[in-house]
């Protein structure tokens, strides 16, 4: 389909080097990847309680419950889906062996992410560019998060990332061929989380603007059909899980952003800090905005930023023809709006809702760096070479990245851990010990008290909780009973001025998470101090 005929296609730098060479490439970036996860899991551990719904949902459909695990919650099948396959895949039995299967799931999505991602930035940008792409997004630090929290969106990324490369294909060469694939990649990366159809929908949106492109001719007849299949594929291709599940937006989140769900209440427990009485409507979106800037910043630091910025000032210079900027440009815009409107109605907006536009920036940046390297040369003479201009090497540019963008990402001093569910493992194995004499329990990690093994109440149940008397241990990070939250309150009216009985880890090293649990009902039998954590 030639939707830009008359488009001058931007000449990319010759192709000096053949497959076989982008082969060896491809594999060292995932060696690359796959050592930088790995130091990431041995100095990282787990904050954020989310990935525990999927491994539920895999334990579900592994059990037989298939209807109930893969519509039954909010979070969509393909995350949990692929826990149960490496599940069976390394064995064992027991909640540990779970969490392993969704931390080994989300390793093999980020290294064979690099796959996709090479393919497109050397689409986009050439072959320079490619490698700088990967390895500027694979140490993004959020990315490495992604994969100790065991979220769904390593998954996500790397469907989506295929999508991605498919719609580019399509937009640059017009073949038909690619807009299948890039409807296919889509829908999967959908069913990884909802934001998967930003896809689809920006091709659609990119189409329905070509034919404002002043030098583009378009061909009517296949410019309507392409619309066409997009929009119908979709529906066709997402239609019986959207009925299944009986609505579009699967998550609230994206419902309230699409204004079907009214605005999360002002102490609502997914809200970062509680909604001050009488904010305007443009104090809310004001506050919105520079979170949005804030997560995209911790996606791309400003030394990538500016990169970026002068790969968009070098846009004419061997980068992508003009439909291909468009489309980023329609991804980008849509995804800032999407995560405004994500802090404003909803309350939140984290490092990792923004991983879609941190791809983007970041890759164009690659571009950047890759004219910087091209055209940045000095005087010979200042090295005993006179009349001479030398460009600095591969290995004085990975000194300069090294130095200037890679451990800058790294500020914080790494903790050494054995693992990052070390402290949840403990702490759940004490609870497991701990009085059973209808002694009830709430876990604000949730992950403590799913390795316990135990019944109990979760972090969505504390507002039940903080009035249940019969709630006799509180599980919670130190950092959320110190902290300003929405149920920093009930936490309080919990757990009043009392110490906490265990600490995990005893003595934590400076940014250590450390679990506390307190004890509301006196109990002698139950010993009192700290856990060394010998469970194994």
């Amino acid at each position: 389909m030639d939707v830009a005929a008359s488009e001058r296609e931007p000449v990319l730098e010759p192709d000096a080097i053949g497959p076989a060479r982008h082969a060896w490439r491809i594999v060292l970036l995932m060696a690359v990847a796959a050592l930088f996860l790995s130091w990431t899991l041995r100095h990282s551990e787990a904050q954020i309680r989310d990935g525990l719904r999927s491994i539920q949902l895999a334990q579900r459909i592994d059990e037989g419950a298939w209807r109930d695990g893969l519509v039954g919650g909010m979070d969509h099948p393909l995350h949990p889906l692929g826990i149960v396959a490496m599940h069976r895949l390394i064995g064992g039995e027991g909640p540990e062996w779970w969490q392993r299967a969704a931390v080994a799931l989300g390793y093999a999505a980020i290294v064979l992410l690099v796959i996709p991602l090479y393919l497109l930035t050397r689409d986009l940008f050439g072959d320079r560019a490619a490698w700088l792409g990967c390895v500027l997004f694979i140490v993004n630090p959020v990315v490495g998060s992604v994969v100790v929290n065991v979220l769904s969106e390593s998954t996500f990324l790397l469907f989506w990332t295929w999508g991605l490369w498919a719609a580019v294909r399509f937009l640059r060469e017009g073949r038909f061929f690619w807009l299948p694939l890039a409807l296919g990649f889509g829908v999967l990366a959908y069913l990884g989380r909802p934001e998967g159809l930003l896809l689809p929908a920006s091709v659609v949106a990119t189409l329905a603007l070509l034919p404002m492109h002043p030098v583009t001719r378009i061909n009517w007849p296949r410019w309507w059909r392409a619309i066409a299949f997009l929009a119908v594929g979709s529906l066709l291709l997402a239609g019986p899980y959207m009925a299944a599940k009986g609505t579009f937006a699967t998550r609230p989140g994206l419902a309230r952003v699409l204004g079907l769900e009214a605005h999360s209440s002002p102490v609502a427990l997914e809200r970062e800090a509680p909604l001050p009485a009488g904010q305007t409507p443009f104090e809310t979106y004001r506050l919105a905005s520079v979170q949005m800037f804030e997560s995209v910043n911790a996606n791309v630091p400003l030394a990538v930023l500016a990169l970026a910025v002068l790969g968009l000032a070098t846009a004419r210079s061997g980068a992508a023809p003009a439909r291909t900027w468009l489309f980023l440009g329609v991804l980008l815009a849509t995804s800032a709006m999407a995560l405004v409107r994500l802090h404003a109605t909803a309350g939140y907006c984290s490092p990792r809702n923004a991983l879609v536009p941190g791809m983007i920036l970041t890759l164009i940046a690659a571009h950047g760096l890759s004219w910087v390297m091209k055209h940045v040369s000095f005087n010979g003479r200042l090295v005993g070479l006179p009349g001479e201009r030398l460009q600095p090497g591969p290995a004085v540019w990975a000194g300069a990245m090294a130095l200037g963008i890679v451990f800058p990402r790294f500020h914080e001093p790494p903790v050494s851990t054995p693992g990052p569910f070390n402290v949840y493992w403990d702490a759940g194995f004490w609870l497991a010990n701990a009085s059973k004499d209808d002694a009830q329990v709430l876990d604000l990690t949730d992950w403590s008290l799913y390795f316990s093994q135990r019944k109990g109440s979760s972090f969505a149940q504390i507002h039940e909780a903080a009035v249940d008397p019969n709630i006799r241990w509180v599980v919670a990070l130190k950092s959320q009973t110190e902290g300003v939250s929405t149920y920093a309150p009930a936490l309080r009216e919990l757990i009043g001025d009392r110490a906490p009985v265990v600490v995990v880890p005893a003595s934590p090293q400076p940014g250590q998470v450390q679990v506390q649990i307190f004890e509301r009902v006196a109990a002698p039998q139950i010993a009192r101090g700290e856990t060394s954590g010998t469970r194994r």
